[in-house]
């Protein structure tokens, strides 16, 4: 089974380079799509998911805003399993905070080059070492602001309350961006936060593989 992969904003599949899924699984990257002017996250969701083959039964994986769109695309193509990670099924389980920056469209008025270096800047204090803090920051710095400046509106303004049927969802018990407490995770990391891909990738493997071997037993 193809198991389709969408990263976070301002990433890409490089942050997936610990993850490893297991024999008869084959992962695929799904880079992203040039957003067109003033584009929803559900249009655009619809437009990357063109990249799929929907002929053959399908598992998508979404980091952070990635998890956003998987859900998105669930909604339309009905996947075996979407796994969120890092991430929220729906607009209702956003901070308060995501609700006020939209309200005073804040996220219109920061520069694009503050937000990344931020970004950065949090890399320092991670679990991750040096040369994955490293490959991070790289990531971030080549990362496109015309398309940050879109996804940061795209994902304020998102509004979706259909939760799919074949959702798991793995979030960090100390996840900073999208705190625990406003979601309803189907698996937690101890101490994980919203930047644990790299760090805690060999509990998040473990995970990958229950969800998929067992969507595989109910295939049988």
């Amino acid at each position: 089974m193809k198991v389709y992969f969408i990263s976070g904003l301002a990433a890409d599949s490089r942050v997936f380079k610990y993850i490893k899924l297991p024999e008869g699984f084959e992962a695929i990257h799904l880079d992203w799509i040039k957003p067109m002017k003033n584009e929803t996250l559900e249009s655009y969701s619809l437009r990357l998911a063109e990249l799929i083959d929907h002929r053959e039964p399908f598992a998508l994986v979404g980091l952070s805003m990635g998890g956003m769109i998987a859900a998105e695309i669930t909604k339309t193509f009905k996947p075996e399993a979407c796994v969120l990670l890092c991430s929220v099924p729906s607009h209702k389980h956003f901070p308060t905070h995501f609700k006020w920056a939209y309200r005073l469209r804040l996220h219109r008025l920061l520069p694009v080059s503050v937000i990344k270096l931020a970004s950065i800047f949090k890399r320092g204090f991670t679990d991750d070492n040096k040369t994955d803090q490293q490959l991070i920051r790289q990531v971030i710095r080549e990362s496109d602001p015309k398309f940050i400046r879109w996804a940061l509106n795209a994902i304020l303004s998102w509004r979706n309350e259909t939760i799919p049927d074949s959702l798991w969802h793995i979030h960090g018990s100390k996840d900073e961006i999208l705190p625990i407490r406003y979601t309803r995770p189907t698996h937690t990391v101890k101490g994980g936060n919203h930047l644990m891909i790299m760090s805690k990738a060999p509990e998040l493997n473990v995970f990958l593989e229950e969800v998929l071997i067992s969507v595989t037993k109910k295939q049988a």
